[in-house]
């Protein structure tokens, strides 16, 4: 079994209203130097589970797509120095 970590960081998203963050909770598989992990999968955007409808506010200029995010962020590589580790399987075990 590999040794998950699920951490939380910000990324920007593109919307009509521009540019804005959202706080992104994912699963993560750390490297063999500790310094760098691979995003598994999506969890969770702004607290709430990845649809194509998604917005901030509610408001429509403020809408994106959180599937589309999700998918972008898969496989990303994240310096974990810059992660929050919300939990760690290594830890708990």
């Amino acid at each position: 079994m590999t040794n998950q970590i699920q951490i939380r960081y910000t990324a920007s998203v593109f919307t009509a209203a521009g540019w804005r963050s959202v706080t992104i909770t994912a699963n993560a598989v750390p490297n063999k130097t500790g310094k760098m992990a691979k995003v598994i999968e999506v969890t969770a955007i702004d607290g709430e589970v990845p649809t194509t409808g998604m917005s901030r506010t509610g408001a429509k200029r403020q809408a994106y797509n959180g599937k589309s995010i999700a998918a972008r962020e898969q496989g990303a590589n994240k310096r974990i120095s810059a992660c929050v580790i919300v939990e760690d399987e290594r830890e708990a075990a």
